[in-house]
């Protein structure tokens, strides 16, 4: 996962991914199939960290505390480490998605996954008081989800924290 994170999947080469994994090009073919099926497979084990990871973060109280962690996470990782990851959805938005069906359904899978949640804890800081837009929470979610690859490629591209903590505090304002 780490190579394909770092390097996105058509910069990795064969060589990488026998380095990383330790095994021998048959035994790689023989049990992944090839490059792009351990990608996927890789692709998808992060996926499924991240939503565990999101919804961890979002079930939490009060709300509003909840969702504005789950995007400063964001900026205080990359402060944390290598900024030149980001998040591997957002990078297969754009390396893969615009040409692998099978990339892009995943990729609008997760969108619509972070959607979902953060609709659900909008609605529940709406109903504990933490939230106090009364907007639609699906839409008041739909911009944030529009925010978050934004705010995904300015941390990866090693943005000024001070500004992107603005800016975030700009796109929280909505839940106000």
């Amino acid at each position: 996962m780490d190579v394909f994170w770092c390097k996105g999947f058509e910069a990795t080469s064969l060589a990488d991914l026998l380095k990383a994994t330790g095994l021998s090009k048959s035994s790689l073919y023989a049990t992944f199939g090839g490059k792009r099926e351990l990608f996927v497979a890789a692709f998808d084990a992060y996926r499924e960290e991240r939503a565990r990871e999101m919804h961890q973060i979002l079930v939490r109280a009060p709300a509003r505390e909840a969702i504005e962690h789950f995007f400063r996470k964001i900026v205080t990782d990359a402060g944390n480490g290598d900024t030149s990851r980001g998040c591997m959805s957002i990078n297969q938005a754009v390396e893969m998605a615009p040409r692998d069906a099978d990339i892009r359904t995943r990729v609008f899978q997760d969108f619509a996954l972070i959607e979902g949640a953060l609709a659900l804890a909008i609605e529940r800081g709406q109903a504990e008081g933490s939230v106090k837009n009364t907007k639609s929470a699906l839409n008041l979610a739909r911009l944030l989800v529009l925010g978050f690859p934004g705010l995904q490629v300015m941390v990866r591209a090693g943005g000024d924290k001070s500004l992107l903590d603005e800016t975030l505090n700009l796109l929280l304002s909505i839940l106000d």
